[in-house]
């Protein structure tokens, strides 16, 4: 069953214009991952350090998987560098017969 991922950044105000790379190189990441659908990004309107990424699973083991990696040394990126507070996880799965 698919998962979809939400996770919401928060970004040190002084970061909120140069973390784009930062962001695009550890979401470039998370996309060529096994199991990784698809990944989005989106920027509050009203408050630009406010992000939301989310992401499509093609199974909650994949997410696990993933997850499990970016908390090894060699899954390790340089976001915590741009974020003012641990991020907001939630996950969902994905239901197509309701």
């Amino acid at each position: 069953m698919i998962v979809i991922s939400v996770l919401e950044l928060r970004l040190k105000p002084e970061r909120v214009g140069s973390a784009d790379d930062i962001l695009r190189d550890t979401l470039n990441d998370t996309r060529a991952r096994p199991g990784c659908l698809g990944v989005e990004v989106a920027i509050d309107v009203d408050d630009p350090a406010h992000i939301v990424v989310v992401e499509k699973w093609e199974s909650l083991e994949a997410d696990d998987d993933y997850r499990a990696w970016r908390a090894s040394p060699e899954g390790a990126s340089a976001l915590g560098s741009v974020i003012a507070e641990a991020p907001a996880l939630s996950r969902s799965l994905l239901r197509d017969d309701i």
